[in-house]
């Protein structure tokens, strides 16, 4: 059996579910987006093609052989976007959360059963119907559990909004010995820029003691400049308004020293350089139009 286990964002992975966009269907219509990202492209004509997404998933599943992690992928269904498996379920310890995502997107974790198949069946959780969750916005962090959520009541009317209130409340009473922190995100259906769509969008931390943070995706301004406080302003890159739209954030630590990165964040990549971080970098910005890139596509399972 595998021993699930993570309790931070950037101890040595072991192993992993990357997505796959093999199969990932035509161009959605733009009643079927669902980010504001999706759509823009979708309108523009610029929404990403099949075989280009799926050079830049190879570009990632190279650099996870590099570093000898073992991957694992989902089973390929016709027609159906499968490139964000940290959507469709997340671990904290040594438990497997099954998201409640968009009812349309269960198929999409019946994919990954032959991983579940390697796992105790008493550490696969499905949360309450009530609860709604997705892996984007859920960060172990040592202690802490942070989470992403929007609890205004106009909740329902945001397809962007994806973790609630009642989720909070949930991983709290799993895990009564963490620090359960929650942060309000800013929400928008119709504007990528205004947009958290999940806490990885905005803020993610790297090494032992950094963070690359994004103002503006925090509803709160005292929750943001708890985080600053927590990191230190000095270990904090703070991303602007374009620089989370193309997803800064939303990069991928294979250990605290290395983290992977798309090719044209320059500015990012720099600054990681300069902390001491080895970067690799890849192409994935046909990926990012879907409003998701690097942290988004995989699942950890085990990390070191």
């Amino acid at each position: 059996m595998m021993q699930l286990h993570i309790v931070d964002e950037t101890s040595p992975l072991k192993a992993v579910i990357l997505g796959t966009a093999e199969s990932c269907g035509p161009t959605p219509v733009p009643e079927e987006a669902y980010d504001p990202k999706s759509l823009e492209h979708i309108l523009a004509g610029t929404y990403p093609k099949e075989a280009d997404m799926t050079k830049e998933m190879e570009a990632f599943l190279d650099v996870f052989k590099k570093y000898k992690v073992e991957v694992f992928r989902p089973s390929v269904l016709k027609d159906c976007n499968q490139i964000f498996s940290r959507d469709i379920a997340f671990v904290i310890e040594d438990k497997l959360f099954h998201a409640n995502i968009l009812p349309d997107r269960e198929r999409e974790f019946e994919a990954i059963d032959h991983v579940l198949d390697k796992i105790n069946p008493n550490k696969v959780i499905r949360p309450p119907e009530e609860v709604h969750i997705e892996g984007g916005d859920v960060m172990p962090w040592n202690e802490y559990i942070f989470i992403g959520t929007y609890t205004g009541k106009d909740y329902p009317d945001f397809i962007t909004a994806r973790t609630n209130k009642a989720a909070v409340e949930y991983i709290r009473s799993q895990f009564p010995h963490k620090k359960v922190k929650s942060f309000e995100l800013r929400k928008s259906n119709t504007n990528a820029k205004e947009n958290a769509l999940h806490l990885d969008c905005c803020f993610q931390p790297v090494g032992k003691d950094k963070a690359i943070l994004h103002k503006n995706g925090f509803l709160v301004e005292e929750e943001y400049q708890w985080l600053v406080d927590y990191f230190g302003k000095e270990n904090v890159f703070e991303i602007t308004k374009d620089e989370m739209y193309n997803m800064f954030s939303n990069v991928f630590s294979i250990s605290p020293e290395v983290v992977v990165s798309e090719k044209s964040f320059t500015r990012l990549n720099t600054w990681l350089r300069e902390q001491g971080f080895t970067v690799e970098e890849i192409p994935y910005s046909e990926i990012a139009k879907q409003e998701g890139l690097l942290r988004c596509s995989t699942l950890p399972l085990i990390r070191a």
